[in-house]
């Protein structure tokens, strides 16, 4: 329902009040007073402040030039291409290119450059491309602009390109839209494809080599790669120069820009070679850690070793956890060595029945799916999820008691801090491996969101609530799961 405020100024801006006329056009474009955003609309009532303006007779001409501006300024944030087949398209059309065209160079002349290129030569918009030019040819193009006027559609995409262009070289708001949009548009390069097969048909060097000058990202990769003898090649690593290092550092960092995971891993290795003279271990790792980001199995690897070895002087809350999620994720990926590595980060726990609880964890479980029958309290059904999560991960009482359960889930593994209540009881990292294990979090996080703070109470409340619901879980269903068993 539209608001008294909204339909105050609709009803002035339908009386003519050219400012009336422009609030509304700005409130269908950002939705201020819970309007809908309707670029089409905004346009319509622009064009009405528009046309106001200029039939009136305003004897300071000035004045009137500069409330003609502001409209134009107005235009030239509504995206063109949703108001076409609207009423006021044509208007929107010659105000654009008035835009455009305008002698300054100011961001409302950028922003109707962007507004133009979007509609004529994005590929995203080309059933309303097809649409404009049957609408260019009713109409004859007509605009005030002499020079874009009479030109057909073709023409008018040249131009726009000149501005797309000059968009991405220009310094606007619009660069980054521009050069992304360019990228888009560039056909794919018969000569690199036609190199690449080359060298890999025949190993033909100076094919590689072209295809990495004409900025062909595997290309940059595999000479660099080549240059720094990390190819698997026979020649030793050691006979390589400095010289040669340089090289192949230039190529795998162009590729590396490109977002080549691999390229950084070489990098980094390049950078710990005692014969290169540009010798830098933080820069290495920097390379490292940045492959890593990007996937790279191996970089994970070292990332996770480097961040273990250096935990103790590490500030983070619980050490060992940054280290154990990239040695967990060069594990996911199937590293060998992340595996041994892991094991002695992580705790592992993967079979319940192993563990002191599973007896209490089974009742805990039935507890919760007959909670309605029995009547239980939240408090006692928000132990029982304690008793469950503590049997998954092999909890000590103490832990099982005091653990943030909100807080227990990582993605690789379970963090029991419990410091807050017990200093000298340090934090645990125990590995999540199961299905059974994921299920248990999830459903406790979902238990205990939302629930009061206080709700549980202190350490010796929580203890005396422990022995009542454990008497209560193994009277009320000890026969229960015996005789299930046996049957």
């Amino acid at each position: 329902m539209a608001s008294r405020e909204f339909l105050k100024i609709l009803s002035s801006a339908r009386l003519g009040d050219v400012s009336a006329q422009q609030n509304l056009a700005q409130a269908y474009l950002t939705g201020a007073f819970k309007t809908p955003i309707q670029p089409a609309n905004a346009l319509i009532w622009l064009e009405k402040s528009y046309f106001s303006i200029t039939n009136q007779t305003l004897e300071n001409q000035s004045s009137s030039s500069a409330e003609i501006f502001k409209v134009l300024a107005q235009v030239a944030s509504i995206p063109l291409v949703e108001t076409f087949n609207s009423p006021a398209f044509s208007f929107g059309w010659d105000s654009f290119w008035r835009l455009a065209e305008g002698a300054e160079d100011s961001e409302q002349s950028s922003a109707a450059k962007w507004q133009l290129v979007n509609l004529l030569v994005n590929p995203q918009h080309q059933d309303i491309q097809s649409q404009l030019l049957d609408w260019l040819k009713k109409s004859s193009g007509i605009t005030s602009v002499e020079k874009i006027s009479g030109l057909d559609l073709a023409a008018l995409q040249k131009i726009a390109k000149r501005y797309l262009n000059e968009l991405a070289e220009g310094g606007s708001t619009f660069a980054a839209n521009a050069k992304e949009l360019l990228i888009k548009l560039q056909p794919k390069n018969e000569a690199l494809s036609s190199l690449w097969k080359v060298w890999l048909d025949e190993k033909n060097e100076e094919a590689l080599t072209r295809a990495a000058e004409l900025g062909l990202t595997i290309a940059k990769l595999t000479l660099g790669l080549r240059l720094a003898q990390l190819d698997d090649r026979d020649e030793p690593v050691e006979t390589k120069s400095n010289a040669s290092l340089k090289k192949a550092a230039h190529w795998l960092e162009l590729a590396a820009k490109d977002g080549d995971r691999d390229a950084w891993y070489a990098l980094g290795e390049i950078y710990r070679r005692p014969q290169f003279s540009g010798y830098n271990a933080a820069e290495s790792d920097r390379c490292f850690d940045r492959a890593a980001d990007l996937g790279h199995a191996q970089a994970q690897l070292r990332k996770g070793a480097n961040l273990w070895r250096k935990r103790e002087k590490s500030e983070e809350k619980v050490r060992g956890l940054q280290a154990s999620y990239w040695v967990w994720q060069a594990q996911q990926q199937g590293v060998a060595e992340a595996k041994e590595l892991l094991s002695k980060i992580l705790e592992s726990c993967p079979n319940p029945k192993k563990n002191e609880w599973f007896e209490l964890a089974q009742y805990a479980e039935q507890a919760l799916n007959h909670h309605a029958e029995h009547k239980l309290d939240e408090d006692w059904l928000l132990l029982c999820h304690r008793i469950i999560i503590a049997n998954q991960f092999n909890f000590s009482k103490a832990e099982l008691l005091l653990c943030e359960v909100g807080q227990l889930q990582h993605e690789h593994c379970v963090v029991v801090d419990i410091r807050w209540e017990l200093p000298k009881i340090l934090p645990r990292l125990i590995q999540i491996e199961t299905i059974q294990q994921r299920r248990a979090l999830l459903a406790a996080g979902k238990a205990f969101a939302g629930t009061e703070m206080d709700l549980e109470g202190n350490l010796r409340q929580r203890r005396y609530r422990f022995d009542r619901v454990t008497d209560w879980l193994t009277t009320t269903f000890a026969n229960q799961i015996v005789d299930a068993e046996a049957n």
